[in-house]
């Protein structure tokens, strides 16, 4: 690791929300208080992971297998990927376009590094996810493709690591494991360039349902 960056001085609230160890026990958290299913909505869960590495983050289950987990975070990433693994993986019950960040993602992680490596004390190290060809005027509920689950991703050096706060719109406890091993992933990725370990994730939830049953998600 390089020389610890310079970080401003914070307090972080988020000491007062529920932490897990790893994404394992989060999601087991999420699958228990959504249990009921249907229509049943969790409001405003907020949860902080405290070890977001890709290893403890990659948690595989019937739906989302090792394979499908490392396809949907290649194609998220912007990385390429085979028409082989997209007939393989690709599903509709493990989300559509809603959970497709892929579009521009390599430009916006250039930018999050540039801006952490210039400038560490920076607010401004921000991953948008929708409205990538189109501003926000444009907004249509009716279209999957611009309403994305996940919204933005809020990266800060805080005590000499990179941590993150996601602010998410609607989260299906059952495919978090999905946005999880991506958002470690590209978070893993970040630290490695910046030179820093990682730190705790926070995890802001508007909208938590068990699963894609629940009436326009």
């Amino acid at each position: 690791m390089s020389k610890e960056p310079k970080c401003a001085p914070s307090k972080n609230l988020n000491g007062g929300f529920p932490h897990f160890a790893t994404a394992k026990e989060l999601y087991e958290h999420i699958l228990e208080i959504t249990k009921l299913g249907g229509e049943l909505v969790v409001r405003n869960f907020v949860g902080v992971i405290e070890d977001i590495r890709p290893a403890p983050s990659l948690v595989e289950t019937d739906l989302f297998p090792r394979g499908a987990l490392e396809y949907y975070t290649k194609k998220n990433m912007g990385f390429d990927y085979t028409q082989e693994e997209y007939d393989q993986w690709q599903l509709a019950e493990r989300g559509g376009e809603q959970g497709d960040y892929r579009e521009g993602m390599q430009a916006k992680i250039r930018n999050v590094i540039d801006c952490l490596k210039k400038e560490p004390l920076s607010k401004r190290a921000v991953i948008p996810i929708p409205f990538n060809s189109e501003g926000s005027e444009t907004a249509d509920w009716t279209n999957q493709g611009q309403n994305k689950c996940c919204r933005e991703l809020h990266l800060y050096l805080e005590e000499g690591k990179l941590k993150c706060t996601a602010i998410v719109r609607m989260q299906n406890a059952n495919i978090f494991v999905k946005n999880i091993h991506f958002f470690s992933t590209l978070l893993d990725y970040v630290a490695k360039e910046l030179g820093v370990e990682l730190g705790e994730y926070t995890h802001w939830i508007t909208n938590l349902c068990h699963d894609r049953t629940a009436t326009s998600c």
